[in-house]
């Protein structure tokens, strides 16, 4: 796969490690990244936080679907999406469109101990423990598995190996 003509899409729950996976990528292969929340945030001039607070989960998903499409005019990228971008086909259609999708894992343990002290995480407010992330964890799984193109577990690897494995598979992928 050539990825001057397309992006790495990198997707998973919150807490899988896609934006931390997204900056050891762009060092190694020596280009580009866009963190979608990041994206947002500067787009909207307001936390993911604030945007939820105040006009609720579907408008955020309208923003996100509006920013993926303005990030992916552009190629040769590793794009970092938020956690819950894949739930609608019009985003998946965008990310397939110019992109490779790859799916980071981790066990739920692993989230809840990646994310426990993060105030940003507007789908755990309230419920930041291991039984409700498996539970959220479970319901996304279908679709994870089902949009993904390559599929990465980040449990007990260090970073520099998770996007060493990502590089040799993208190597080896070939788009349909």
């Amino acid at each position: 796969m050539d990825i001057k003509e397309n992006n790495i899409m990198l997707i998973g729950f919150m807490g899988s490690g896609k934006t931390t996976v997204s900056h050891e990528l762009s060092r190694q292969m020596q280009i580009p990244e866009v963190d979608m929340d990041a994206y947002i945030v500067r787009h909207e001039g307001k936390s993911i936080s604030d945007i939820f607070a105040e006009s609720g989960e579907d408008v955020f998903r309208e923003i996100e679907t509006s920013c993926l499409k303005e990030i992916q005019k552009a190629t040769g990228r590793i794009v970092s999406c938020g956690g819950g971008a894949v739930l609608r086909d019009e985003n998946v259609e965008c990310m397939k469109r110019n992109g490779v999708i790859v799916l980071l894992t981790a066990e739920p343990e692993t989230i809840y101990k990646r994310v426990r002290y993060s105030t940003d995480r507007p789908i755990l407010n309230g419920h930041m423990n291991v039984g409700y992330i498996k539970e959220l964890m479970e319901k996304r799984k279908p679709r994870y598995m089902e949009v993904a193109d390559i599929v990465i577990e980040t449990d007990r690897k260090d970073i520099s190996a998770v996007a060493g494995e990502i590089i040799l598979k993208i190597g080896k992928f070939e788009k349909k």
